[in-house]
């Protein structure tokens, strides 16, 4: 899991966006957003829902950066919001193995 940490880590994006989603991911409820996210069933575990999760805002950044009158800056914001709440889980799941 690691390596999904370090590619949060390098993630460029706006800075009010990176901003507005940190604030948002205090609220983050991992029942909540993921279902809304990647569907409702069972949850993934926090290292493949951040793959999804990153795939998903990939996209949306590419759309964002095109122009795409498909792009919703809150549905981005979304996505990054349940990206920092899932790398704060890992990164405290880690910190209790070691």
């Amino acid at each position: 899991m690691q390596d999904i940490l370090s590619m949060m880590r390098t993630l460029r994006r706006p800075r009010l966006l990176i901003r507005a989603a940190r604030i948002g991911a205090n609220d983050y409820n991992r029942d909540k957003h993921l279902q809304r996210l990647l569907g409702y069933g069972t949850l993934p575990r926090s290292g493949p829902a951040m793959l999804a999760l990153m795939d998903l805002e990939r996209r949306m950044n590419d759309q964002r950066k095109g122009n795409d009158t498909a792009y919703s800056l809150v549905g981005h914001l979304d996505v990054l919001i349940a990206m920092i709440g899932e790398s704060r889980i890992l990164r405290d799941s880690q910190g209790s193995v070691t």
